[in-house]
């Protein structure tokens, strides 16, 4: 539908761009007369949650953002960090949850291809992805059709694009059934001195459109990621963009070779508001105006409006200020490789954003308040309550060997080789460890040894129970996973999934979220650089568990002192570095508690930062001296679900010992934090607890490697064969629909 620059403002219209009155207002102060339409959807654009951050920016503010091998942290496509010898790695993680849930598979797809954009806008080649899903109920009717869309998307995209999925999660929980979560992560390598920013620099140079053309798909995508859910969801299909790997797989290769060349002054992927947040960043972080002129802008649909081509967020799309003596190079790389190069404005000296369509002026705003002067707001929020303790007669009693196999097929514990084996894992041939074990490796090509550890953490229900521990845990789980391979864990990325900031509890949760997080980063040594946050992630005002999701990237030196979780001979010592005296004791919010007796009660386990940096670097130690044989740390499901993992992995039993005078369930099942199960030879287990003992770390020998069962304590024997079984066929069932 063809819509006029003139259509009056209403307080309906205002409203269905996503601006409350009070905003409204401010916009009419600040140019001081009535907006047109096509600058209402701009404003609507800029000034939502999704691109403002109005409603955390004041929280993200307390984040550690910087560091000693921090080049670039937020504010910029993505991060940047220096691994040594002139290489950086740059990454980011984003959200595509709202897009995802109302059309799975292009959602998935264009949020993988949006953060493939982010990191090569600056100028860093793609090579590796992860991905954090989440998905409701296992037998609401929906997921099913939702994990396949979303599972085929991203691997559509990035195994078409290029770039190997070596990491990730995916978890179910009913608090999901309404809005899932799709959060996608990307890193590639640069040199440190071939880095790219999006700030506009010179006045009256070409502002260059760059890769696919314009149409009317994700028009008011970000107005719709910063909104609830209701029953008009459906009504919401257009605003999901639609992707082309193959598109955006030239537009890499455009890019790179444009950036040798001298020509690029400042870029910016056109990714949220499409034209409009690109044309505006730029222009208003290099404190200069932009003028664009919208007939010039290529495009696939007949006789779209200033405000469609504003808003759209149609994929594979660029924007660059060009050196003018380099055009004709420039142009020429864009029509080798099939893509559009327009000359569509220019910069200009008077802060202002200027839109020319069919020659007539439709937009003339400051460009500098459009960001600046967004609404930031301090919202009310209400301290959560941590839940009480539980008594020691309230921790149900149970057969610990059947406990574990049912853990090992249960929904949230059993494999994702189903969702991993649809995804390239080992294109570009780098990767050094297939998923499913504590982190991703890559080599960095180039160099003979180093390589690269990604991870991506959080447990939701540990954030709900108590979002500062919560906080915490994320943080210090991702760096616990990048250490078990041997890596030095070096920055992260934050993806911060909440309900609607609007209820003091939500914000709350958030805010206290924030400040475990931010201590956790500080005490790890283990700076934010890049991030997104998704809020009103609600449907019918049921809001989604609080999902602070913490990707991290870590460096190894060496990769072939890399340890992985599969134990790697039989007749081994096992140890359980950073145990407490009981071995386990902490089972509130366990998923023994919620997957075996239906219970989500008691506390969520506390974080001592001192003692994760303190384990964590005793056990990275072993890797690099060559002590440690294999190497798992201890999270959901404890110290029992931990050593099935291991034993899983390689076909190799195990038997840890009883513990005299404590309880086996929580022994066993117990989610105390800091704990890294480690396997040595036996002719090495004095020296490693020699120098556990001068770490001042306990690392007692709790068992050994061998067989074909898993025996934990006094319990029965679960066979190796029969746990592999149980934990490899749920996520099949439930796609073929064999789940009792």
């Amino acid at each position: 539908m063809t819509v006029s620059n003139s259509r009056p403002i209403t307080a309906e219209l205002i409203a269905s761009h996503g601006l409350k009155p009070d905003e409204y207002d401010r916009i009419l102060n600040l140019i001081g007369r009535e907006p047109t339409f096509t600058e209402l959807g701009i404003f609507s654009a800029m000034w939502n949650e999704h691109c403002s951050y109005k409603s955390s920016k004041k929280w993200l503010k307390t984040l550690p953002t910087k560091g000693p091998r921090v080049i670039q942290g937020p504010g910029e496509n993505a991060g940047v960090v220096d691994i040594d010898d002139g290489d950086v790695v740059v990454f980011k993680m984003e959200s595509h949850n709202h897009p995802s849930y109302i059309e799975p598979y292009q959602g998935a797809a264009t949020g993988v291809g949006g953060i493939l954009r982010d990191v090569f806008t600056m100028g860093a080649r793609p090579v590796a992805a992860m991905n954090a899903l989440r998905f409701g109920a296992p037998d609401h009717p929906k997921t099913k059709h939702l994990v396949a869309g979303v599972v085929a998307g991203v691997g559509g995209y990035g195994n078409s694009f290029g770039v190997p999925t070596v990491g990730g999660e995916v978890e179910f929980d009913a608090r999901y059934n309404g809005n899932i979560l799709v959060n996608a992560f990307a890193a590639g390598l640069a040199k440190a001195d071939g880095i790219f920013l999006s700030e506009a620099k010179g006045v009256g140079l070409p502002v260059v459109y760059l890769g696919a053309k314009t149409g009317r798909d994700g028009v008011g995508g970000a107005t719709m990621a910063s909104a609830e859910f209701d029953e008009s969801i459906e009504e919401k299909r257009p605003t999901v963009q639609v992707g082309d790997p193959f598109t955006e797989k030239c537009l890499l290769e455009a890019c790179l070779e444009l950036m040798k060349t001298g020509a690029v002054i400042a870029i910016q992927d056109m990714g949220a508001a499409g034209l409009t947040c690109s044309a505006v960043e730029m222009g208003a972080k290099g404190d200069l105006g932009i003028e664009l002129h919208l007939d010039k802008v290529p495009v696939r649909e007949e006789r779209m409006t200033a405000y469609e081509m504003m808003l759209s967020e149609s994929q594979e799309r660029m924007l660059m200020v060009l050196e003018p003596s380099k055009e004709e190079v420039a142009k020429a790389i864009f029509v080798k490789w099939g893509l559009d190069f327009a000359i569509v404005g220019y910069t200009t000296d008077d802060l202002r954003f200027r839109v020319i369509h069919q020659g007539e002026e439709v937009a003339n705003l400051p460009i500098k308040e459009l960001g600046d002067e967004a609404p930031e707001y301090d919202r009310p929020w209400i301290e959560p309550k941590v839940p009480a303790p539980l008594a020691e007669n309230d921790i149900p009693a149970g057969d610990v060997a059947d406990a574990l196999l049912k853990l090992v097929g249960s929904a949230n514990n059993s494999s994702r080789r189903w969702v991993y084996e649809q995804y390239d894992t080992l294109i570009q041939g780098n990767s050094l460890q297939l998923p499913g074990g504590d982190a991703g490796v890559i080599r960095v090509e180039g160099h003979a040894s180093k390589a690269l550890a990604f991870s991506s953490d959080v447990t939701p229900r540990y954030v709900e129970a108590d979002p500062f521990e919560g906080g915490k845990q994320a943080v210090a789980e991702c760096w616990r996973n990048i250490t078990a391979t041997g890596a030095l864990p070096l920055a992260a990325t934050d993806n911060l999934n909440f309900g609607n900031p609007e209820r003091p509890e939500i914000m709350g949760q958030f805010v206290f979220a924030i400040k475990g997080i931010g201590e956790a980063c500080k005490a790890l040594d283990f700076p934010i650089v890049s991030g997104n946050v998704s809020l009103y992630n609600e449907t019918n005002g049921q809001a989604i568990l609080p999902t602070p999701t913490i990707a991290g990237v870590g460096l190894m030196k060496d990769w072939t002192k890399m340890a992985r979780i599969r134990f790697a001979a039989q007749g081994e010592a096992i140890l359980l570095a950073g145990a407490p005296s009981g071995w386990g004791t902490h089972l509130g919010q366990s998923v023994y508690l919620r997957d075996i007796h239906g219970r989500t009660d008691g506390p969520a386990p506390h974080v001592d930062l001192a003692h994760e940096k303190k384990v964590g670097d005793f056990v990275r130690g072993l890797i690099e001296d060559g002590l440690a044989t294999a190497v798992h740390d201890c999270s959901s499901g404890g110290l029992g679900l931990a050593v099935a993992e291991m034993a899983m992995a390689s076909g190799i039993g195990a038997h840890l010992n009883a513990l005299n005078d404590a309880n086996p369930i929580a022994v066993f099942y117990g989610e105390d934090q800091g704990r890294y199960v480690v396997t040595v030879t036996e002719a090495n287990v004095n020296q490693v607890q020699v120098r556990a003992e001068a770490a001042g770390v306990f690392c007692p020998w709790i068992g050994r490697t061998g067989g074909t069962n898993v025996v934990l304590g006094d319990a029965k024997p679960v066979a190796v064969e029969e746990l592999q079984k149980a934990h490899e066929g749920w996520f099949p069932a439930l796609m073929e629909g064999e789940l009792a």
